[in-house]
Parts: C-alpha cells; sequence; structure tokens
C-alpha cells in the first residue's frame, strides 16, 4: 500500500489467480450447500412463473412464456450470484477476516486481489446461470448448444455487477447497508429490464431508462441466444457490459485504498 496509485493496478497478467483459488478452495468445502441456495429461488421462479402464470399469458414474443422467462431467469441468477458473493462474502473476507491484510503482505497489490474477487463472483455466477439454463434444456425450452453459446455472456453479467457490489462495499460501513442497494437497485432492474415480461409493456420513459441498465443488456444478449435467434446491437450491449465491468473495478480500487489506509 506504500507505492500509491501503482498498488491499485494489478501488478501482472496472472496475480489474480492466486486470489481466486484462495476462494475456490474455501469454497470447495461448502460447493453442495452453496450451488442448491443460489439455484432455489431462481428455480422456484422459473417453474412457478413459467407454468404457473405462463398458462394465462399464452406467447410472448412469438414463444412460450416459461421459453422467454427462462432467458431472464439465466440472466438474473447470474447478476444474483455475483451480487452476493462479492456483497457477503468478499466484504467478509476485506473487513470482518481481514483476508485481504494478510495478502497485501504479499507480492500481491490491491488491484490482484479485487481483479480475483471479481473473476471469482464472475465463476459463480457462471455455475448458477448454466444450472439454470440446463433446467430450461431439460424441460425443452432451449436448446443444449444455446446454453453453451449464452455461457460468455453469463460470465460478463457476472463480472458486471460483481464490479459494481464491489463500489457497494467498498462504501458500506456494515452489512446492514447491502439491503438499500438490493431493494432500490437490483429488485427495480430485474422488472425494468425486461428478465420477466417484454420492456415493450413499459411507458417509452421506462423503457429508455430501462435500456440504460446494465441487466437490460444482459437480457437482450441471453435471450436471443437461447431462443436461437439473431441479437439486435449485439456490439452494443458487448461493450455497454464492459463499460459496466471496467469504470466500477477503477472507483472501487480507489475507494478500497482511501478506506483501508485510515
Amino acid at each position: 500500500m506504500d507505492d500509491g496509485y501503482a498498488s491499485l493496478m494489478p501488478a501482472n497478467a496472472y496475480n489474480w489467480i492466486a486470489v481466486w483459488r484462495r476462494n475456490f478452495l474455501g469454497w470447495r468445502k461448502v460447493a453442495l450447500a452453496s450451488l442448491l441456495g443460489n439455484l432455489a429461488d431462481p428455480i422456484t421462479n422459473l417453474l412457478g412463473l413459467g407454468f404457473g402464470l405462463g398458462l394465462i399469458v399464452g406467447r410472448v414474443e412469438g414463444t412460450s412464456y416459461i421459453a422467454f422467462l427462462a432467458a431472464g431467469m439465466v440472466a438474473i441468477s447470474a447478476m444474483t450470484s455475483a451480487t452476493f458473493e462479492t456483497l457477503y462474502a468478499a466484504f467478509a473476507r476485506m473487513g470482518v477476516k481481514r483476508t485481504w491484510e494478510g495478502i497485501l503482505f504479499t507480492q500481491l497489490t490491491l488491484g490482484d486481489i479485487v481483479l480475483g474477487e471479481l473473476v471469482w463472483a464472475a465463476s459463480k455466477s457462471v455455475l448458477a446461470g448454466t444450472a439454470i439454463g440446463i433446467v430450461a434444456a431439460a424441460l425443452g425450452y432451449a436448446s443444449w448448444t444455446s446454453i453453451l453459446c449464452a455461457i460468455p455472456t453469463v460470465a460478463l453479467t457476472g463480472l458486471v455487477f460483481a464490479s459494481l457490489a464491489m463500489v457497494v462495499i467498498s462504501l458500506a460501513p456494515t452489512y446492514d447497508y447491502f439491503v438499500f442497494y438490493q431493494s432500490l437497485v437490483l429488485t427495480p432492474m430485474v422488472f425494468l429490464c425486461g428478465a420477466v415480461f417484454p420492456t415493450s409493456q413499459l411507458p417509452d420513459s421506462f423503457q429508455h431508462f430501462a435500456g440504460l441498465l446494465p441487466l437490460a443488456h444482459s437480457v437482450d444478449l441471453i435471450r436471443p441466444t437461447m431462443l436461437e435467434r439473431g441479437a439486435d446491437s449485439a456490439a452494443l450491449h458487448v461493450g455497454a457490459l464492459c463499460v459496466y465491468a471496467v469504470l466500477p473495478f477503477f472507483a472501487s480500487t480507489a475507494l478500497f485504498r482511501r478506506r483501508l489506509l485510515r
């Protein structure tokens, strides 16, 4: 931490792997319980809304409602998995357990730690999102090939929301403040970004606002992939997600440096 702002950047292209591996080894002991916990809510929503509400709604945008919803659930699962891993597990390693402080006595920089945490959260989002996709494919509402094709977008989605959550934990004094982010940011995003119903049903002003949100870009990439359709403005969506991943990374590392030096 004595090297000033040089400590904000990863020291090289591979140091972050040590942080990822450390988190993986710790998670491996509770892997089954972690996976079941992450999957219970989205699978319940997929089956409950898909089969229940789907009978009332009928077809949406030329496909069955459950097939429409499955893509949204994959994006939501990636978002929530990466967010909760960062908000709670990474926050504990940073503050309560003081794991980060110990790592900083090695050759790793703060940038290495944050990048390792982001990639780890994105890895967990891939597991969660892919599992929802597998359920959809097993039920016949997506092809197995389309699930494989959607994995890069799922990983990018996890990276985005982990990066955004890093800014939150760099500012939050305690766990109690996370509820504001969950209630005021994540929950509205679920309903505004086309995950559970088409954004075309929203007023024009809400449609424009929703189009700026990261989950909307993720859904607009994952849904056409899972439905085996061409994605409109794919480069724009990928570019927007990359911006959402990179800018919060730089902001959070600067905020963490200030916080850890107090």
